[in-house]
């Protein structure tokens, strides 16, 4: 099994967050277990770890392992996310329909003062904004709570899926020993 250190993590060009985050973790380094590689599922890039310290029989273990988790992730949080496209669907359409409108009457403003498009363009824009702004600002409200709401449904599926991450690459590395 390989002992893995932060030095291996730098030569590798891992990103500096996930370089920081073991070094805080692992200031010696550390030999993976499956029980470690699931306790840190959230924290580090199972992906990045698998395409930078597996050979490629073990790589294509892990994207099997991990292509099954991934259709586990997104059988389970499918109804989130159709919930998700409900709550935000009228808001966006009503954005989209405030945006047409406002833009229809931008282009006319604009359109017959092409010659003057600089002095035209800031007071007709400043029209679309105020004309949007409000659904735009229920848009954003919507989205944030069905964000909010979707988060929450797919947490433990998130969680599920990073620690079957976490575990296909253990055993993709495991299989090398």
């Amino acid at each position: 099994m390989i002992h893995i250190t932060a030095s291996m993590l730098v030569e590798k060009k891992a990103c500096a967050n996930q370089v920081a985050k073991f070094k805080e973790l692992f200031p010696c380094g550390v030999t993976p277990t499956l029980a470690l590689c699931i306790e840190h599922a959230s924290v580090f890039d199972w992906n990045w770890a698998a395409r930078n310290f597996l050979s490629a029989p073990a790589e294509a273990e892990y994207c099997k392992a991990e292509e099954s988790a991934e259709a586990e992730y997104n059988k389970a949080t499918a109804p989130a996310w159709a919930e998700y496209n409900k709550a935000t669907a009228p808001a966006w359409a009503e954005y989209l329909k405030a945006k047409a409108s406002a833009l229809a009457e931008y282009n006319k403003a604009t359109a017959p003062a092409w010659a003057e498009y600089l002095k035209a363009k800031a007071p007709a824009l400043a029209e679309y904004n105020k004309a949007t702004e409000s659904a735009s600002a229920k848009y954003r409200k919507a989205k944030a709570s069905a964000s909010a709401e979707y988060n929450k449904a797919t947490a433990s599926a998130w969680a599920e899926y990073g620690k079957a991450e976490a575990s296909a690459f253990f055993n993709a590395l495991d299989s090398e020993s």
